[in-house]
């Protein structure tokens, strides 16, 4: 799609307000005709001594009149042009966030986030002003023009007006040239503002590490080269805006000094008179206006321009993971997941992640995942929640191909705890209860007690209310970890997957989290994901993965006797938890004698 069809879309949809700020525009000019020729036959008619006091009063009248005019006018065009762009930067704006929630996962695994926050504003700004004040500059450019010019013909001599638009022609072609290359460096420019958005946002993001390591000067270095190079970028269009700007004005002043010139001469030779003289003066520089709106329009519509090619490329980019055809819907899931030789290779990666695991798991049973990092086992879990597409006949829920259920549907019977624990900048209580449609303190406090973190949200000064700032920064390791749990659970969902969820919460806390667990999901499907065997031993099943296959799979007992890499990392931890005990009571008797 064109970046004229693509904005036409919007354009048409809002069609009537353009109509109606366009001919309140040509209303505009064509009154704004009449001032200098008012003024010439007052002129005329004081020389003449044709024009009574009467007379002239009327003429100012008539003068009043049409300011009175252009006032209106004014508020009316600004009020449908500017209306107009203004919803249809709110429109492009409403779809392309929904556009870009539709998008997989690895669209922002590639895409930064500091580059499609630039997109959202200042190429969305940019936008706005070619479909606003662009259009307003460039209509009245040129019917301003075609009217001045044609009133310069008629009312005061054709000769004059061919001798003083001869450097204006030179004008129109240069500016023509002059929005090419402008085009070319606003998207520069964009893009240099992209990258210089996605550092600063990424440094924020990363600060405590950043003062961890202390690289604050290296840090403020690479920013000096992202900021300059911003810099260099927005030089290039300023070096060409200075340039252009004053040899308009040169131009300009040249056609002013054609018209006094052999105006002058015209007026002396009796061909025109005073007035009329007088009259084409003002109707010169009427046409200054023209000139330099239209340079603003050529500017604006060069920037807005590479606005839109940024922001199509994002609705351009499609979904990979979509419902296909065949979906239908499911009335509810009950947790029986099949994997069927289930083999699954990431995009731009030669070799397997996942190769030819298969295993039933019933509705109620709990699933421990364990092995070595990289070995595959947070790719099962984003397969489950279709992240990623898998081949037909991989992965079976309730009996049905994953590919043939509604992905809200499954992702609605699932809750999710991730590794990362995001949590938004809003209160414990509204993301706790963000993946569910209330938030009923009763069903939100059941989950934190289950969680194990009502007495912590309750022991600070504003309990549930309390906000958790960015990404839940101002909780600790295992408090986050504890309220993405609560969150799970109080969606209530008949698969809940854990994630690695309790890798910072203590011993004693995550003995009682999943004995509340084992209480309160009886009949329901659970997966634990996990690097430590404490955290999964008391499972149903423990699949272990290595090289992405499924190497082991049984209970805690039957993989004990079994004696293989389970039993040898049973053992290793074991032993690392020994050395580590032994380790802090030699400290403590050291501190004693001490």
């Amino acid at each position: 799609m064109g970046q004229f069809q693509f904005m036409w879309q919007y354009i048409r949809r809002h069609r009537w307000q353009y109509i109606g700020g366009i001919i309140t525009l040509f209303i505009l000019d064509f009154a704004n005709l009449y001032i200098p020729k008012v003024t010439g036959i007052i002129t005329d008619g004081l020389a003449a001594h044709t024009l009574d006091m009467g007379g002239v009063l009327r003429n100012i009248g008539i003068i009043l009149g049409i300011g009175f005019t252009l006032a209106v006018g004014r508020f009316l065009w600004r009020y449908f042009i500017f209306g107009a762009a203004r919803s249809i930067e709110h429109e492009i704006r409403d779809n392309m966030f929904a556009h870009l929630e539709t998008l997989d996962v690895e669209y922002y695994n590639e895409h930064k986030t500091g580059d499609l926050m630039t997109r959202f504003t200042s190429d969305l700004n940019a936008v706005r002003m070619a479909i606003g004040p662009a259009v307003i500059a460039a209509f009245d450019a040129v019917v301003m023009t075609v009217m001045v010019i044609g009133q310069m013909m008629v009312y005061v001599n054709v000769k004059l007006t061919l001798v003083t638009i001869i450097p204006m022609i030179f004008i129109a072609f240069g500016e023509l040239y002059f929005g090419k290359i402008m085009q070319k460096r606003f998207l520069e420019r964009q893009e240099a503002v992209s990258e210089l958005t996605d550092y600063v946002q990424e440094s924020f993001s990363g600060v405590r590490v950043v003062k961890a390591f202390v690289r604050e000067r290296s840090q403020l270095r690479a920013f000096a080269k992202a900021n300059a190079n911003a810099k260099h970028k927005n030089l290039r269009i300023a070096s060409m805006q200075s340039i252009v700007i004053p040899l308009l004005d040169v131009v300009i002043g040249i056609s002013s000094l054609l018209t006094l010139l052999y105006g002058g001469y015209l007026a002396l030779a009796g061909e025109i008179t005073i007035g009329r003289f007088i009259a084409f003066n003002q109707y010169i520089t009427m046409l200054v206006w023209p000139m330099l709106a239209c340079g603003e329009a050529i500017n604006m519509f060069s920037q807005g321009g590479a606005g839109i090619k940024r922001i199509q490329e994002v609705f351009e980019e499609q979904p990979e993971i979509a419902d296909r055809e065949g979906v239908a819907d499911v009335d509810a899931v009950k947790g029986n997941i099949r994997l069927n030789h289930l083999t699954f290779i990431h995009r731009g990666h030669s070799e397997p992640t996942l190769k030819d695991i298969s295993l039933d798991i019933r509705a109620g049973t709990t699933l421990a995942v364990i092995g070595r990092t990289g070995n595959g086992k947070s790719t099962l879990v984003n397969l489950l929640l279709h992240l990623y597409n898998t081949k037909p006949n991989m992965i079976f829920i309730d009996g049905r191909d994953i590919n043939s259920i509604p992905l809200k549907t499954l992702r609605e019977n699932i809750a999710y705890v991730p590794q990362d624990n995001f949590l938004f900048s809003d209160t414990l209580k509204s993301n706790i209860a963000f993946g569910t449609d209330n938030e009923e303190m009763g069903e939100i406090i059941r989950a934190t007690k289950i969680a194990c973190i009502h007495d912590n949200i309750i022991a600070f000064p504003d309990g549930y209310d309390t906000i958790v700032g960015e990404r839940g920064v101002t909780l600790s390791g295992g408090q986050k970890q504890r309220s993405s749990i609560a969150r799970a659970l109080k969606k209530d969902a008949p698969i809940l997957i854990l994630d690695d969820a309790l890798s910072a919460v203590d011993t004693d806390t995550e003995e009682k989290i999943l004995r509340n667990l084992k209480e309160n999901r009886r009949g329901k499907t659970t997966i634990l994901i996990a690097h430590r065997i404490s955290t999964i031993q008391n499972a149903d099943v423990i699949l272990v993965l290595e090289d992405g296959e499924a190497k082991e799979c049984g209970n805690h007992k039957e993989l004990m006797e079994r004696g293989g890499i389970y039993r040898d990392m049973f053992e290793k931890q074991q032993l690392e938890a020994a050395i580590g005990e032994r380790r802090a009571a030699f400290e403590a008797e050291g501190g004693m004698h001490s």
